[in-house]
């Protein structure tokens, strides 16, 4: 079943749907807020109330599609409130927490970036990447973030991100060209950067 074909049947007040679509986006979303919080218990809940704001919201969720991005959109703008909340500054970290989630979503980037070559054990990398990504600018590691991490095409991290789809595109190599250089500033040799 489609996520539009859940959406509807959402909308029609379906609460198996509901619960369809919380197992199928859950862990998405947790992965989504981890990476941005370092906080798993923060991270549970603002899963949690994105979607029961999706579900608050269903009606304003016209089937055409784009659910994942707007999805992500409630999320991405609930993240924010939440910071504001907690701080004014937008790059604000909680607490580094050692958690086999954080460790998972990692390693899918450590396994892209790790050269054959290089022995390196594969804790260090992740320490390496979650340390090099801390430094890229925010707008492009929410970018990177929403596209590696969570799965999402450039043009719905763009509608995610509320910028044209150049706009994404170039935040996205800008991230990747200076994850690589920061990589072989550290004696990693990186793959070369493609354009997707």
């Amino acid at each position: 079943m489609t996520d539009d074909e859940l959406m509807i049947r959402i909308q029609s007040g379906d609460d198996q749907a509901f619960s369809e679509l919380v197992d199928r986006y859950q862990s998405m979303l947790i992965g989504f807020f981890m990476r941005n919080t370092r906080d798993l218990q923060l991270s549970e809940d603002l899963a949690q109330e994105t979607l029961l704001k999706v579900h608050h919201q269903s009606w304003d969720y016209l089937p055409l599609g784009r659910f994942r991005g707007w999805m992500f959109r409630i999320a991405r703008n609930h993240l924010i409130d939440n910071v504001r909340r907690r701080s004014h500054d937008a790059l604000v970290r909680s607490l580094r927490q050692s958690s086999n989630a954080e460790e998972d979503v990692l390693a899918r980037f450590a396994d892209e970036f790790r050269p054959p070559e290089h022995d390196m054990e594969q804790q260090e990398f992740v320490a390496l990447i979650d340390e090099l990504l801390d430094e890229i600018p925010e707008d492009q590691r929410q970018t990177f973030l929403l596209h590696h991490y969570s799965d999402l095409s450039l043009p719905e991290v763009a509608d995610i991100t509320d910028v044209p789809l150049a706009t994404s595109k170039s935040r996205l190599r800008l991230a990747r060209e200076k994850l690589a250089e920061k990589l072989k500033a550290r004696g990693v040799n990186p793959p070369p950067v493609d354009d997707d």
